[in-house]
């Protein structure tokens, strides 16, 4: 049932929202224990939730979510509930305010349901990167697979939930489309400022989106229409509207990123051909050969700055001062960090010292500009720009770790550069492979052209 649907039943009265949003708090319970898809439910505010909308709707039955179940990514704060980015160093911290897209949630009648899980600060392709005491979440479709990451949970519990449900999700290099791909739902990620981050818990601020992941297109078309919109607490936050929607003339098929198996390939001009836009290829060589090494010197370099105030004194997981301050300092930090967000610290602090900065960072900051110029030279002739969302389809958790680091970082190569030119992107379900896994086809728009994302996407999605 679409979201709409659902919403035009609880006003009807067909659907109690308290039994309804019983029914849900009990499936993901049930789903959890073998899916591990929620790090909190939040049962009792869903309830809570539920009975003032009850309430409400005697009196006024208004709001585009009215009863509607809404999942949250782990690393955007719900108010008195534990938010801890899939940290173990933010284990036991409960936000005193929502986020800003939580409360426009909430203002519209959604029902906050938990949080879900996430690669550890968002530091992932795979969901596999999960805080020390985290469980790693499982693929909806084969549980020996990865769900894509980092909002994982987000994608695997939109994927096998019954019922109608709306998940909040954040990409800083593709971590929105890259689960949607990989569990066979719909991930939208909007252009940079459209949508509020005033309580998100930052990877890196120059990239950093809040967006969602549904089972179809209207859905998430939908949530965009409720957490898109100015907002005066985010200094980077657009006060502009989206453009109009124009009729889709040419698309541009980016070449270098359909260097894939022939099985995605095919699946997703097959698509095409049946969309009946005119298409050609583009070369776009910036963005798909050097996006990952410009990524993993700016996200790194942001990452370690933001990180650096989870030392144990004013924020992050306590421990006991017997030593030293550095001495603390390093044991909090060694203790409750994970491997990969160590990595990363160590990357970024790396490319930011005296010595290195101009060499490395700042290089990757004109290789950014270079990036955003080489959409917006595609984007004079094309009306969006295609590719593959994942090179691959969800592979094994047991062959994540045969993988090399570098391989590791890899799976980001077709998503890193919208990321890192602050562009919107869709990723929609255009079948599935021999072994019956999701195949993801990504459309780019230019700044504020979701329309057209959401136009093209509801025509050729199989969801």
């Amino acid at each position: 049932m679409k979201v709409k649907d659902f919403t035009k039943e609880v006003r009807s009265g067909n659907i109690d929202i308290i039994e309804h949003t019983q029914k849900i708090i009990e499936e993901a319970k049930k789903i959890n224990k073998d899916y591990n898809y929620f790090n909190v439910i939040s049962e009792e505010l869903a309830l809570q939730q539920a009975k003032k909308l009850k309430e409400k709707i005697k009196k006024d039955n208004k709001g585009k979510l009215l009863g509607v179940p809404i999942s949250v990514k782990d690393c955007i704060c719900v108010k008195d509930i534990e938010t801890t980015s899939g940290s173990r160093i933010l284990k036991g911290y409960k936000p005193l305010f929502n986020a800003t897209v939580i409360q426009k949630v909430i203002d519209e009648g959604g029902i906050i349901i938990g949080k879900t899980s996430q690669d550890e600060f968002g530091f992932g392709g795979f969901n596999t990167n999960v805080g020390l005491d985290y469980k790693i979440p499982r693929n909806p479709i084969d549980k020996e697979r990865v769900t894509g990451g980092s909002s994982g949970g987000a994608a695997g519990f939109t994927k096998i939930t019954k019922y109608a449900h709306l998940a909040l999700a954040e990409s800083t290099g593709g971590s929105i489309v890259n689960p949607a791909s990989f569990c066979g739902v719909v991930g939208l990620c909007p252009t940079y400022g459209l949508v509020s981050r005033y309580g998100l818990i930052d990877y890196a601020n120059s990239l950093d989106k809040i967006g969602g992941i549904a089972k179809n297109v209207e859905d998430v078309d939908l949530l965009l229409d409720v957490i898109k919109g100015h907002d005066e607490n985010d200094s980077t936050s657009l006060d502009k509207e989206l453009n109009k929607y124009k009729d889709i003339k040419k698309i541009g098929i980016i070449k270098e990123a359909f260097n894939v198996d022939d099985e995605i390939k095919d699946k997703i001009i097959a698509r095409i051909d049946e969309l009946g836009v005119k298409y050609e290829y583009i070369s776009m060589p910036i963005s798909v050969e050097y996006g990952i090494p410009t990524y993993y010197l700016i996200a790194p370099s942001e990452a370690s700055t933001n990180l650096a105030k989870y030392c144990g004194m004013r924020y992050g997981i306590h421990g006991e001062l017997n030593e030293t301050y550095n001495e603390y300092f390093a044991k909090v930090r060694s203790n409750n960090f994970g491997k990969e967000a160590k990595r990363r610290i160590m990357i970024g602090t790396f490319a930011r010292m005296a010595g290195y900065r101009d060499a490395y960072y700042l290089k990757a900051m004109k290789v950014r500009t270079l990036i955003i110029n080489e959409y917006q030279k595609a984007f004079k002739k094309f009306d969006l720009l295609l590719s593959p969302t994942i090179p691959i389809t969800a592979p094994k958790i047991k062959d994540i770790d045969k993988l090399s680091i570098i391989e590791n970082y890899m799976i980001d190569m077709l998503t890193v550069g919208p990321n890192l030119a602050g562009l919107p992107h869709i990723s929609v379900n255009v079948g599935n492979n021999k072994e019956n896994m999701p195949i993801g086809a990504m459309f780019i728009g230019n700044y504020l052209d979701e329309k057209k994302l959401i136009e093209v996407g509801k025509r050729i999605s199989l969801n």
